[in-house]
């Protein structure tokens, strides 16, 4: 089996990753989905290849497992299937006081959030500079803008990968790869959920996944650095938040997510 335009998506069997393999599926290409749930992604395959004839390869993973970069690169391998397109997309956050908070779950958010992106993105992308082509696309938050009391674990990985995306994306732009750093407000997604956010206001009100992974997918293909799926969010980020007081920039994000 010969695989196309091939995206490799994590997270793929639920919220923003499943409406992007749906996506790029509907445009033709072939995809790798990774995920947990292999029920979930084998459900999906057969959805996208019966309706857009392409080719879907399921491959079960736990990114909180440090060893699981690994595997997800080796497997590719072994079926013979090029890489052209890598999706970070898996991520979660958590609510509640640091201190109060289990170690280990945070731990395994930076495991999950940082460590296994940047394994990904290291491995997939020896490939890519050796064919001069590629794109990235990883899952951020406008939370990567500002502290976030009360996930701050959380806010402080997203502000890794914006940072860290943009750096890649200037190392790389040479090479022919593009690198998109896809940073939405609240989305209506079981992010609420597995991070117990689903009381908070601002999740209420969250956009549709659909929408959001439509934003990230045309900007990672026009090659932008970031992408914002709220053009308010992203004025008020780039433009007005910098010129506060740290004190009350605190303040209001604290706000934000207090219950």
């Amino acid at each position: 089996m010969t695989y196309t335009n091939t995206a490799l998506i994590t997270g793929a069997s639920s919220g923003i990753g499943l409406e992007l393999a749906r996506l790029h599926a509907q445009q033709g290409g072939d995809l790798v989905l990774v995920a947990r749930s292999e029920g979930k992604l084998n459900m999906l395959k057969n959805e996208l290849e019966q309706a857009y004839g392409v080719n879907a390869c399921v491959i079960t993973a736990d990114l909180t497992d440090p060893d699981s970069a690994q595997q997800i690169y080796t497997a590719t391998r072994q079926q013979g299937i090029e890489v052209d397109i890598l999706i970070n997309n898996a991520g979660f956050g958590g609510h509640g006081f640091f201190h109060e908070r289990e170690l280990q779950t945070d731990l395994e958010m930076i495991q999950v959030n940082i460590s296994s992106l940047i394994a990904l993105t290291h491995l997939f992308v020896q490939d890519m500079t050796a064919r001069k082509s590629g794109k990235i696309l990883n899952v951020s938050s406008t939370a990567s803008f500002i502290p976030g009391p009360l996930q701050a674990t959380y806010y402080a990985t997203k502000a890794f990968v914006t940072s860290f995306s943009q750096a890649l994306a200037e190392e790389l732009k040479e090479q022919g790869i593009s690198v998109t750093a896809l940073c939405p407000g609240a989305v209506a997604t079981e992010f609420a959920k597995t991070g117990n956010l689903e009381e908070l206001a601002v999740f209420k009100q969250g956009k549709s996944a659909t929408s959001v992974a439509k934003c990230g997918y045309q900007a990672m293909q026009k090659g932008k650095l970031l992408a914002f799926n709220e053009p308010v969010l992203n004025f008020l980020l780039n433009w007005i938040v910098p010129l506060l007081p740290r004190s009350l920039v605190l303040s209001m994000s604290r706000r934000t997510m207090e219950k």
